[in-house]
Parts: structure tokens; sequence; C-alpha cells
């Protein structure tokens, strides 16, 4: 059986993700308060903002851009700033 969370960032129960893909305590937060569903849509903005910015994720620099801008968009309800992404309504 699944479980299930209160996802922060839908503002909806929805099925929470199996393990905590991300170290840290953000990682915990990420594990408690955010959906399988939300985490996929911040994978495909994160994939957007690495290609467009040309990131190197061995660069402390790019990391620290790309946590700020997971932790704005899971938490906050911030989209990230991608050139020529128009994001869905909500």
């Amino acid at each position: 059986m699944s479980r299930t969370v209160f996802c922060q960032n839908l503002q909806k129960e929805a099925e929470g993700l199996g393990f905590q893909l991300y170290p840290g305590e953000i990682g915990k937060r990420i594990f408690d308060n955010i959906s399988k569903e939300a985490w996929g849509h911040w994978q495909k903005k994160q994939t957007m903002l690495i290609n467009e910015k040309k990131m190197n994720m061995t660069n402390a620099d790019d990391r620290a851009f790309l946590e700020s801008a997971m932790v704005a968009y899971l938490f906050e309800g911030k989209e990230p700033e991608i050139e020529g992404y128009t994001p869905e309504k909500k």
C-alpha cells in the first residue's frame, strides 16, 4: 500500500514518495510534504533549467541555484524562470 501525504505544492492529499530522494533536512521535508506527482513536475522543470542555463552539476554554485529554485517551486509556489516556457494555469 502506498503512503499518502498532504502535498504542500498541490494542496491536496496525494501519493507520497517511496523513499527520500534528496539528502539532508530539505530531503526529509520533501519526503514528508511533497507528492510523487509534484516531484515529477519539479523534475521536468529542473531538466529545463539545467539545459537552458547550461548548468554543470559538479559546480557548487549551480547546485545551490538549483536547490534554491527547487525549494521555491515545491514549497513557495514560485515558478522558475525558463526562457520560452509558459507554465500551465493551476
